[in-house]
């Protein structure tokens, strides 16, 4: 049994958010991504198409999310599955968000200019 502790979760910081990895192959795991985000009051999200499934949890706050062009609004509870290739993009509410965020080994987000990023908190 792995136990990952708040304290030795590995921050990063990336458009205005924070990331705080706890689960990647670089810390052990064969099969899965998670990480906690924070998403600063609000904050407009950079648009981009991830190459994997992602699964959001919204834990604290309110997150508003746009998926090829359809915009939600999550609380706490509520949770967001991003297809592979969709657009998405979250902005944080009046109050920012903070999120559980689940994918799979190999995520890369391809940015509106055609880049491609390989977060390291899924790496």
């Amino acid at each position: 049994m792995t136990v990952v502790c708040a304290a030795d979760a590995q921050l990063f910081e990336a458009h205005g958010s924070r990331f705080h990895a706890y689960v990647s192959p670089s810390r052990g795991s064969a099969q899965l991504c998670a990480w906690r985000l924070e998403v600063s009051p609000g904050l407009h999200g950079v648009p981009h198409r991830p190459t994997r499934e992602e699964v959001v949890l919204v834990l604290t706050g309110e997150l508003s999310a746009s998926v090829d062009g359809t915009r939600s609004a999550l609380g706490p509870g509520d949770v967001l599955v991003v297809p592979p290739g969709a657009e998405f993009a979250v902005d944080g509410g009046p109050e920012g968000c903070t999120a559980w965020v689940t994918t799979t080994p190999g995520l890369e987000a391809v940015l509106p200019d055609g880049s491609r990023l390989r977060p390291p908190w899924a790496s």
